[in-house]
């Protein structure tokens, strides 16, 4: 039986393979194993790709949007909003930058971050507002920015899951500042972990970078409490090879969920939303269906590689359930998400055998 991965990171290799050998061959010669020239020119190239002006890279992601809300002014007494349907890492950052987590529901059909909940949660301690740009599109930010006007509240975007994904054709962190995750499985992944901030502002970058290392641009000078979190040379390589192709990636995944879209057509299946105004990169083409456990387990049992994102609200996890709160929304979807397979590489054979699986598991 041909399994179906639910991300294909060899078949992402193979295309990159000849680039990315070549690239370590220059790191070793140099020795630029932490930061270096690859570091520099990926940071160029990320900063120019987003349409900002600047990129801090990092160790990675969760590190990202720490960095990213301390560099803003988020610290102990702060609290910071986000929603209550998202990977635990988004309030793992908000916890480890000394803040308090308060958790919002979601939209019921796009997942993403209901904003007049949001807005409704701000209180004169709120500090910053984290929409989580979920599954490949960007949540709603100019009308977070529009309710939060005159209010000394910043949005600190998280965009692990979508990179390349536009809101009215402009990107995550146009106006701010972004957090970003180079996770393997992502649409720009690195062959370990990495991550990166990017903001239009010099101000904000600079405390990123100085965070970062140490708390100093200088050795052995230490002007802030920072950490050691840092891009290395080897996944600058990677990532460099990688967003060369990205934009190509990008639409290969718009078109495998387009023919997703199609072939569930008829299926008892929620299929996904797309926000009016989205270009979306489909990091993940995720359903809502009937006895979800169920279901995966027969697709699993056939080879599919479907999977969950995410199985418990974050307020109902052991280290967020102080928090209490009840986020309906949240907890009406969280067991019935299923992500199918996607990814640049996936071809027609591939989708419609996940589709035939899919109807006979829910049969």
């Amino acid at each position: 039986m041909n399994k179906i991965p639910l991300v294909d990171l060899a078949a992402a290799h193979q295309e990159v393979a000849e680039e990315v050998e070549a690239g370590f061959k220059r790191v070793l010669a140099a020795t630029a194993f932490v930061g270096g020239p690859e570091v520099a020119a990926f940071e160029q190239e990320y900063a120019a790709f987003s349409g900002l002006p600047h990129c801090v890279g990092v160790a990675n992601g969760t590190d990202a949007l720490e960095l990213a809300l301390r560099a803003v002014g988020v610290g102990p007494g702060a609290e910071v909003i986000l929603p209550a349907n998202t990977f635990i890492a988004t309030a793992e950052a908000v916890a480890r930058a000394g803040a308090r987590v308060v958790l919002v529901d979601c939209d019921p059909r796009t997942y993403l971050i209901d904003v007049d909940a949001a807005l409704a949660a701000v209180t004169p301690a709120t500090r910053a507002i984290v929409p989580v740009h979920l599954y490949g599109q960007l949540a709603p930010v100019e009308r977070l920015r529009a309710g939060l006007a005159g209010r000394d509240v910043t949005i600190v975007e998280d965009a692990a899951q979508c990179q390349g994904a536009t809101r009215h054709g402009r990107g995550a962190g146009v106006d701010g500042i972004a957090s970003t995750s180079f996770y393997p499985g992502k649409n720009l992944g690195a062959y370990g972990d990495a991550g990166a901030v990017v903001t239009d502002s010099e101000q904000w970058a600079t405390t990123v970078r100085t965070l970062g290392s140490h708390g100093g641009l200088k050795r052995y000078t230490h002007d802030l409490i920072g950490v050691n979190s840092r891009l290395d040379g080897l996944q600058a390589v990677v990532l460099r090879a990688k967003l060369d192709r990205l934009a190509t990636w990008n639409a290969r995944r718009r078109a495998a969920a387009a023919r997703y879209d199609e072939l569930l057509a008829g299926l008892d299946v929620v299929l996904p939303e797309t926000l009016e105004g989205n270009e979306h990169v489909w990091h993940i083409y995720c359903v809502r269906v009937p006895r979800r456990d169920e279901v995966l387990a027969k697709l699993n049992a056939e080879g599919v590689g479907a999977a969950i994102h995410y199985p418990i609200p974050v307020h109902r996890t052991g280290a967020f359930e102080h928090l209490g709160g009840s986020f309906p929304n949240a907890e009406a979807v969280a067991p019935q998400l299923l992500s199918l397979p996607i990814y640049p590489q996936i071809t027609e054979e591939q989708q419609v055998r996940v589709a035939d699986v899919l109807a006979r598991a829910l049969r």
